[in-house]
């Protein structure tokens, strides 16, 4: 059975579920080494300022190893923040057939890279996008940086339309690129939860015939969540609420700017398990970023996974696959005008909100792990011995 070793910084809910399938489905053995070294499964996260600890089951079903770091500054935030001077060592003694590596902008990860390029097959993970612009000097740098980085790179596999465009101004042929969807636990989100749902509205004091619109997310700059607020402040309509569910430094002005609003309301940061509650919930999901830095978006699936259309703007990386005037709106990155035009027509009709949510439901069907598993197996399946 051909070995494939996975190099990732630490658990998380979106890829742990990916290679416990891959161990199920038997056709592949894979080990995954993780950088940010043991004990990264709790971990400071400033976004949200605090310590998270995901609710979920994220090691079990599959090989993994903790692997030191010695990092002066430990973390996924900087280049630096990776150093493992026995990662290559550990490896090797796995004895891989492949390796996968998830994100290269670390010390130890494009160590990696560079050292078994060459003596196995080298895959790649990432998702970044050419969305957001940047001076000419640096898109020059960075053009020259980034080419020489993917040289080393055998296969990669790309995340969606946007990341793909990515991948290949830099370097990266058709043939060397294949399909494996940026995804979430979709049957997980799409579990009823209407009891829950139903003390929720009412602890908000939303009724049934008003609409609920969510933003989920750390309240930061990049995520625009001051915008989504100006432009719902300027709806003025009463039957709307607005719903932000995190945490992050705009949280005092947020709340500053909503007071005495009793159609805005706030939850701090909700865990895993309870997240689908809070997307059953709401009537539309609304993802406001400005970016840089937005390559994705996964709260986009898991709001779609639970059948609720999406309003988000250009410069979030998912919107080109995954939303349209069929199951939501794309509006220009911090353009109030735009988004409040968008709200108007997205809450004027609920029944429209509805068919809209069945829409994304089917959409997002596809955008799922088994579809990552596949195509890394198929990959390696298909490689010469």
């Amino acid at each position: 059975m051909k070995r494939l070793a996975i190099i990732t910084t630490h658990p998380i809910q979106y890829y742990a579920p990916v290679f416990a399938l891959l161990t199920q489905r038997n056709r592949i053995l894979i080990k995954v080494f993780y950088t940010w070294g043991e004990g990264a499964v709790n971990k400071q996260d400033p976004g949200f300022g605090k310590t998270v600890t995901w609710d979920l089951p994220l090691l079990d079903e599959y090989l993994y190893e903790w692997v030191e770091n010695t990092a002066k500054d430990p973390g996924s935030h900087h280049f630096g923040g990776i150093v493992n001077p026995t990662l290559n060592q550990r490896i090797e003694h796995f004895q891989p057939d492949a390796i996968l590596v998830f994100g290269w902008a670390y010390s130890s990860h494009l160590n990696a890279i560079r050292y078994f390029s060459g003596k196995t097959h080298v895959y790649f993970r990432g998702d970044s996008t050419l969305i957001d612009n940047s001076s000419l000097l640096r898109a020059a740098l960075r053009y020259v940086l980034l080419r020489w980085v993917y040289h080393f790179i055998d296969h990669a596999f790309y995340v969606g339309a946007n990341n793909k465009a990515y991948l290949k101004k830099y370097g990266l042929t058709e043939q060397q690129l294949s399909f494996a969807p940026h995804a979430v636990d979709n049957a997980r989100f799409a579990i009823g939860r209407s009891d829950e749902v139903t003390t929720l509205r009412k602890q908000l004091g939303v009724t049934p015939n008003d609409i609920l619109i969510l933003f989920a997310g750390k309240f930061e700059e990049k995520k625009s969540p001051l915008l989504l607020l100006e432009a719902f402040i300027a709806l003025k309509l009463p039957n709307l609420h607005l719903l932000f569910t995190g945490n992050g430094h705009l949280e005092e002005r947020l709340k500053a700017a909503a007071k005495g609003m009793k159609n805005v309301h706030f939850l701090n940061f909700q865990n895993q398990s309870y997240m689908p509650v809070i997307y059953q919930a709401c009537d539309l999901f609304c993802l406001p970023s400005q970016g840089p830095g937005e390559s994705w978006g996964l709260a986009v699936n898991e709001a779609m996974a639970c059948g609720k259309p999406a309003l988000v703007s250009d410069k979030v990386g998912c919107a080109v696959d995954l939303v349209s005037d069929e199951n939501g709106a794309v509006f220009p990155a911090g353009d109030r005008a735009a988004l409040t035009e968008a709200l108007t027509w997205l809450t004027s009709d609920k029944e429209h909100l509805k068919q809209c949510g069945q829409i994304s439901s089917k959409i997002i069907a596809r955008w799922n792990f088994a579809n990552i598993a596949g195509a890394i197996e198929n990959k390696m399946l298909n490689e010469p011995d």
